[in-house]
Parts: C-alpha cells; structure tokens; sequence
C-alpha cells in the first residue's frame, strides 16, 4: 500500500514514540526524510539518526531526545499538506513560539531551516514546525 503523506508519517511515528518514552524510533528511509532528520538532529531536538539496510528496504533510526525525562520536542505540526502546499518567500517566513521553535524548509538550495533559508535569501516550501 502506498503512503499518501510520507512526511506526516514521520512526524506521527516520533510523536508517538515520544508519548510512550520510547528512546528510538524507526521509520522507512527517503532522501527527504533523511534531510528533515538531519535538521533536526543539527537544532539539537533529537540525539542522532542512522540509516540501515539494503536499498528497497532502508529504515532511519532515530534516537529520541529527552531532558528531566521529558522530551525535547514539545510538538510536531505537518504544515504544507499534499491537499494544501503553502510557501513562503525568504521575507515572509513565520516564525515559531516567537523564535523557540523552527520550521523546516524545502528549498532550491536543499531542506533546512526558515532561519537559514531567510539568510541565504530563498523561499520555498514550509514542510513542517517543531518547537
């Protein structure tokens, strides 16, 4: 069966395993998957993430992040939908719980975040917000 939404997939997989103090997760590999991973594990909300097996059946594992046993991420919102993409040029990104959270960006140059984006100048698509 296939996914209609991988991204929101990602995002329900860890909020999951954070409602039930998991310390890992795993979730099927994709380059774009991987890129979110990646931010977020460079703004310091998860600890690590590694990419395991063969090609058709790769899998990110993600290690959760967790301070005074409660985890770092507080939420995970899915912002541009397959039904509703929303964009944002470099001078119209939003900003999350006035600049504690982030939001994750697809753009031209690659996945990174709208504060990175605004300085380099680029827009693109917001996938998501964590805070």
């Amino acid at each position: 069966m296939s996914m209609s939404d991988p991204i929101a997939d990602l995002l329900t997989r860890i909020r999951n395993a954070h409602s039930v103090d998991k310390k890992e997760v795993s979730i099927p590999a994709s380059n774009l998957k991987s890129a979110i991973v990646s931010v977020m594990q460079q703004e310091g909300y998860i600890d690590s993430f590694s990419i395991d097996g063969e090609a058709a059946s790769k899998a990110i594992t993600i290690k959760l992040k967790y301070y005074d046993d409660k985890p770092v991420i507080e939420s995970l919102k899915r912002i541009s939908k397959p039904s509703l993409r929303v964009y944002a040029s470099s001078t119209e990104m939003p900003s999350v719980m006035n600049g504690l959270g982030i939001v994750i960006v697809s753009t031209p140059k690659g996945v990174m975040t709208g504060n990175a984006a605004a300085a380099q100048n680029v827009g693109g698509e917001i996938l998501c917000s964590v805070c």
